[in-house]
Formats: C-alpha cells, structure tokens, sequence
C-alpha cells in the first residue's frame, strides 16, 4: 500500500469518526505522516475528498467484479447484489452526512454526481441478460438507472437518512427490494 492509499484509508475513517469536519492535522496524526508530505499528493482537504470519491468509486467497482466472478448466484441475485454493493470497509460510514457537500463544497459533490451517473455498464448488461433470461420483466432502463441515481442522490443532497434514523446501507437495500421486489404483495 502506497503512501496515497495509506492517507485515503485514514481520511475515511476519520470521515466515519467525525463527518466532514475532520482536519489535515487529524489525517497527519493518523498516519504519522507531516501535513507537507500529505499537501505533496493532495493540494487541499477538498482535493483529498474529491480523491476519496474516486478511491471509494473504484472500490465500489472491485467489489461489482467480485459478484460478477460469484458462479453460486443466478442473475437475480447477481442484479440485487450489484445494485446494493458496498465494501464492508463503507457498511458503517454515515454517508447521511453527505448531504452538506452540494453547498460545502460543490466540486465534491459534482465528483459524486459524476461516479454515480457512470460506470453502469456491469449493471445495464445484468439488466439486460436478466431481461433475455426472463426472470425480470422488460423494462425501460434510462428509466430504471435515472430512477435508482435520483434516489440516491437525494440520500446525498438532504438529510433524509438523518431524519429517517437509517443508515445508507438500510436505504440502499430498501431501494434495491423496491426496485427488485415491487411494492405489491405476492400472492
């Protein structure tokens, strides 16, 4: 593990500890690492967020292959790990806290609109096998992937989890049984 991952892992626990009120001085003491060392590979706490965001999004992705390689699960189970995929590193974060970052620091949020908005090649060809299989319906799915990034940018964008006392994790497997599920009792 280089000295960029090292800081990437300490800035998301200290994340899980304190929000977004963490300092560089709490990383440098995290890793026992000078402030000037860190300032050498991240201009400032708003790039090393946005750098934690791509870091967490490429996790994020390691893990979608991890299902993909999972020959015991069938497409379904497939689709509904995909969609509510997160590294066990991230199961306690209290992404909740989120939601100041559209008016704290917009270049972050912008970074995390864009991650959410891409990538989703894995999940459209899940869909679309599932639809060729017939174990989901056809469906639209412009519909389907802007239906799943609105909601979880909500999550982002208001204090929704917060008021709701649930954690990201929670809401995003409620998401994910909607979408997968429906709402209507099966008979």
């Amino acid at each position: 593990m280089d000295n960029r991952e090292i800081i990437l892992n300490a800035t998301l626990e200290i994340f899980r500890e304190k929000g977004m009120r963490f300092t560089m001085d709490d990383i440098a003491s995290r890793v026992g690492m000078s402030k000037k060392t860190i300032y050498v590979l991240f201009q400032d706490k708003e790039d090393l967020f946005a750098k934690m965001v791509d870091y967490s999004f490429d996790q994020i992705k390691e893990s979608e292959q991890q299902v993909l390689r999972d020959e015991k699960s069938d497409t379904v189970e497939k689709i509904r790990a995909i969609l509510g995929v997160l590294p066990k590193s991230y199961r306690d974060l209290d992404f909740g806290q989120l939601y100041i970052l559209k008016d704290k620091y917009p270049r972050i949020y912008e970074r995390l609109e864009e991650r959410l908005e891409s990538g989703w090649e894995t999940t459209i060809g899940l869909l679309e096998q599932g639809m060729k299989e017939g174990v989901i319906r056809k469906l639209n799915l412009p519909v389907f992937k802007t239906i799943f990034e609105a909601t979880l940018e909500q999550f982002f964008q208001r204090d929704i989890l917060m008021r709701s006392k649930i954690s990201y994790q929670q809401a995003l497997n409620e998401v994910v049984s909607i979408l997968i599920d429906g709402i209507a009792v099966s008979k």
